[in-house]
């Protein structure tokens, strides 16, 4: 089969389009035919080694986190899927990808795909929305009625939180570059703050409930972001070279967010493409073969919205 890996760390030049041995299905996994694969930063950062404390892989290492396809072979003692399933799933990182015509996943990372959307289309989902769910709800508890600060909104993880935060009856204030904001409103934010030229504390009127941060903003940007949570309120943050602030006279938690693979919350999110109430929005639909491109532009910040690669000759 064909695949994309990389031999040893480094630029975007290290990622070669090669033949690989197809894998086989062990006990507790499935074998997918790749439909689509995306493109994550993280991923870049595990290319250039620098993520190996945290994100251990072994070389070589094919990259691809979401995977969307069609159950190819199951291993022993798997329920719940038989073959021509179509799927999706969030892989584990330290594991090889979903970047080759094939990839073994996990059955316990894996749910049926949405029926309403394209296949290859469905691989924009789980990482980043599992983000945005376990964001609002694991870590930020978030119910009807409360108000929810959404900084760095314009993002792939901004636009699945903004709708699920509208979803559950929240009051939803957005961050976004003036580029971003009309999908941003679309989205479901009731209030949008152009953070290129308001600050975004002075633009707050009222305290919030919790603030999901998305932006690689400066430290000291980040501390500030605790003042305009309400006492008992939370600060999730995800960009964790950077610890979340907290506030311990009034109570404000700080919460650093890791996204875990859960194929019952991934159930969830696929259950609200198909009625509808959430929309998968994806950038650019590439050849696999085009991914050495894609995290070369990443590389200069090049790259807008949520990239799927799609992957032919199965």
């Amino acid at each position: 089969m064909k695949a994309v890996r990389f031999h040893e760390f480094g630029g975007p030049e290290v990622l070669r389009y090669e033949d690989v041995e197809q894998p086989v299905a062990g006990p507790g996994e499935v074998l997918v035919r790749v439909s689509a694969t995306t493109f994550n930063p993280v991923e870049g950062n595990i290319r250039l080694g620098v993520m190996q404390g945290q994100i251990p892989v072994e070389l070589p290492h094919t990259p691809g986190l979401d995977v969307a396809g069609t159950v190819d072979a199951l291993g022993e003692g798997v329920e719940g899927f038989q073959v021509g399933d179509e799927v999706v799933g969030f892989l584990p990182m330290t594991k090889p990808g979903a970047a080759a015509e094939y990839v073994i996943a996990p059955a316990v990372a894996l749910a049926l795909a949405p029926k309403g959307i394209p296949l290859a289309d469905a691989a924009a989902l789980p990482l980043v929305g599992l983000t945005a769910y376990q964001a609002l709800f694991d870590h930020g508890q978030l119910k009807a009625g409360q108000r929810v600060l959404v900084n760095g909104a314009g993002g792939p993880v901004g636009g699945y939180a903004v709708q699920l935060a509208k979803e559950a009856g929240a009051h939803v204030i957005a961050t976004a570059s003036p580029r971003s904001a009309e999908a941003v409103r679309t989205a479901g934010a009731a209030e949008v703050v152009d953070h290129t030229t308001t600050s975004v504390l002075s633009a707050v009127a009222e305290e919030v409930d919790l603030v999901l941060n998305l932006a690689p903003v400066a430290p000291a940007a980040l501390a500030e972001l605790v003042t305009v949570v309400r006492p008992g309120g939370v600060v999730v943050n995800t960009t964790i070279w950077m610890p979340a602030p907290t506030d311990g006279d009034r109570d404000v938690r700080g919460i650093n967010l890791y996204v875990r693979s859960d194929a019952e919350q991934l159930a969830k999110l696929v259950a609200l493409v198909d009625s509808g109430d959430l929309r998968v929005d994806v950038a650019q639909r590439v050849p696999l073969t085009e991914l050495p491109g894609i995290h070369a532009q990443a590389a200069s910040g090049a790259v807008r919205g949520k990239v799927v690669f799609l992957v032919s000759g199965v």
